[in-house]
């Protein structure tokens, strides 16, 4: 895979480091992040140059676009080091190319690849001690873009702020996951930004899991808002069931996110000769599986936890229990998909990319 990189990048080094205050057995995602940061700026209808300084808060005026009408986008990824100490990324060009579309869609300007992926390989490269080697270890990566122009007018910003931070991760475990299937709240509408790596997206879904919290539900399985008849994401993940031996999963459209997640387990479960049909799949089909024993697995699929298994799901005040299987299709495609990350198997793909 070639990528287009850049030597044009300004790098300011911090003083010290913070590392070796960082305890690696006992991260809580996404809560510490590494000393450096990039910075690129948009202003008078093009890209400066990039920046990575020291980790730090920046002013912005209160009038800023993103503060009130959300423009604002973002990325999820990961970066892995393998035995020999080198330093892996996992598809970073449907990172970027997904980035550019949820900037389309909210009216924000495209972001060079020179930028996004020479600045991900060199902040990446700049921090590399920080990503560290072992089962379910990683340095987790947001990309993402505010409008920083000042004014509350409704229009869009003539000037806006890229950015990618870095945090280290282990391996991400939810615990049980029991969700609600929603049949009033909606994640996403047909022609809206469902598809999108908004961050509205993610807000509006605080309250309903809220809700669901407190009635002893980790997540909410979101539903189409016409008629709430068909699943459509697990929470932030997309949602795959398992029904006798064929997985399923919603196909991808205005109100479902193009998970790189999701596509890359549907890839590996096609090579092993698993069925996966891409359809809309009904609440009643659920439900008809869980009673008459079809249902075998559900689960959701993204990139913090890779897929996190459903253990059972509430819908209409009626809970349904998943049965405990000994081969689960969805934990052997996780792992087939971590040991490609992490280089412990071959990638037959050509989905890894070396920093």
């Amino acid at each position: 895979m070639t990528l287009k990189t850049t030597n044009e990048i300004d790098i300011v080094r911090a003083n010290s480091t913070k590392i070796n205050d960082v305890d690696f057995e006992n991260l809580t995602f996404g809560s510490v992040f590494t000393d450096h940061m990039l910075v690129c700026d948009f202003k008078d209808g093009k890209w400066g140059k990039p920046v990575i300084k020291p980790y730090e808060p920046f002013l912005i005026d209160p009038s800023a676009k993103v503060f009130h009408y959300g423009q604002a986008i973002f990325e999820g990824m990961k970066a892995y080091k393998d035995e020999n100490d080198d330093v892996w990324l996992f598809r970073p060009d449907e990172n970027f190319h997904r980035f550019n579309k949820s900037a389309i869609r909210m009216a924000m300007p495209e972001i060079p690849e020179e930028i996004f992926i020479g600045g991900l390989k060199t902040i990446i490269d700049l921090e590399s001690d920080w990503v560290r080697k072992g089962d379910g270890d990683s340095l987790y990566i947001r990309p993402f873009m505010i409008a920083i122009g000042s004014g509350v007018i409704a229009n869009p910003s003539t000037q806006y702020r890229f950015m990618i931070i870095l945090s280290p991760a282990r391996s991400y475990f939810a615990g049980e996951v029991k969700v609600i299937i929603a049949d009033h709240f909606s994640r996403a509408a047909n022609g809206g930004i469902g598809a999108a790596k908004a961050a509205g997206n993610y807000a509006g879904q605080f309250y309903p899991t809220k809700l669901a919290n407190e009635k002893g539900y980790q997540q909410v399985i979101w539903t189409d808002d016409a008629t709430h008849t068909k699943l459509e994401e697990a929470g932030t993940m997309n949602v795959f069931v398992r029904i006798n031996d064929t997985l399923i999963t919603a196909p991808i459209s205005d109100r479902i996110l193009d998970g790189i997640t999701r596509k890359s387990l549907i890839d590996i479960a096609k090579r092993d000769g698993i069925k996966v049909e891409e359809r809309s799949v009904l609440v009643d089909e659920l439900l008809t599986a869980a009673k008459n024993g079809s249902l075998k697995e559900l689960f959701g699929a993204g990139t913090a936890a890779v897929v996190s298994p459903i253990v059972g799901f509430s819908c209409q005040d009626v809970y349904y229990e998943l049965p405990k299987i000994e081969n689960s299709v969805a934990l052997d495609i996780k792992e087939k998909l971590t040991k490609i990350q992490c280089k412990q198997a071959e990638d037959t793909f050509g989905w890894t990319v070396k920093v």
